[in-house]
């Protein structure tokens, strides 16, 4: 599926109370791309998520889909930072609730919560609850609901924030093998530039509200790739493009 954001505007509150979030932002990303966005805390990413998925309506510009190959299930899904697991539901039927939604049949539904619990290597925690399970754990359930869902662009929005370093790195890894294999088109907002360089194969560096895009990398590192690319010398040299482009907008604003 690919993704077009022109000229999206918004704003919040009226008069002297309002606030420009969003000013003139477009970019574009690819069928099966994986797109990663970084930009100063505040600047609106999480807000232009919400636009990408329809939840929030912009005051000017468009976000379009074009359909790069067929889609069988909703367009978008997105992953939150604080895993918005339902409390009172299993997390087998958390993962199968999508397509309950959707009107997947019974058995269906759950084979294919049962095929995601087993990808993201948690099928052993399937009757329990979201309570009972460490952040890491609950993270990949929220991921595995989001491909129960077999949506066309997967939205993600900083979901690894909430864990420690080595569950993030192992979490990270898990996602580009399942992204390796189903190839979904992927825009993944972080905060953390090694995680971007990680996983994207662009990043798109945004500027202090009102927010814009301020510049488009190219990761240079083929895939497959895991943890050890940050040995190359250029992964260093991207990290400090990207915080010297980040720190300027902060500085200017």
């Amino acid at each position: 599926m690919n993704i077009s954001v022109t000229g999206i505007d918004k704003c919040f509150g009226t008069g002297v109370n309002e606030v420009r979030v969003l000013e003139g932002l477009s970019f574009d990303v690819r069928d099966e791309e994986f797109v990663c966005i970084v930009g100063p805390s505040g600047c609106g990413k999480s807000t232009l998520l919400a636009v990408m998925a329809g939840l929030e309506l912009p005051d000017s510009g468009t976000v379009r889909f074009h359909a790069g190959r067929a889609a069988t299930g909703p367009v978008t899904t997105i992953v939150w930072q604080d895993y918005a697991l339902i409390p009172w539901r299993t997390i087998v039927d958390n993962i199968a609730f999508g397509p309950e939604v959707r009107g997947v049949p019974k058995r269906e539904r759950y084979d294919r919560a049962r095929h995601y619990l087993q990808v993201m290597g948690i099928e052993g925690f399937a009757m329990k609850y979201p309570h009972q399970l460490s952040g890491g754990m609950r993270q990949r359930a929220g991921i595995a609901r989001a491909l129960a869902n077999d949506p066309a662009v997967l939205l993600m929005d900083e979901p690894f924030a909430a864990v420690d370093a080595q569950t993030r790195v192992l979490l990270q890894e898990e996602l580009l093998s399942v992204w390796s294999k189903d190839k979904k088109t992927v825009v993944f907002i972080t905060h953390n530039i090694e995680e971007a360089l990680l996983l994207g194969d662009r990043v798109l560096v945004l500027s202090q509200r009102p927010t814009h895009v301020i510049e488009e990398i190219k990761v240079p590192f083929p895939r497959p790739r895991d943890y050890t690319v940050e040995a190359d010398p250029r992964f260093g040299e991207l990290k400090l493009h990207i915080w010297e482009r980040l720190k300027d907008a902060i500085v200017r604003n």
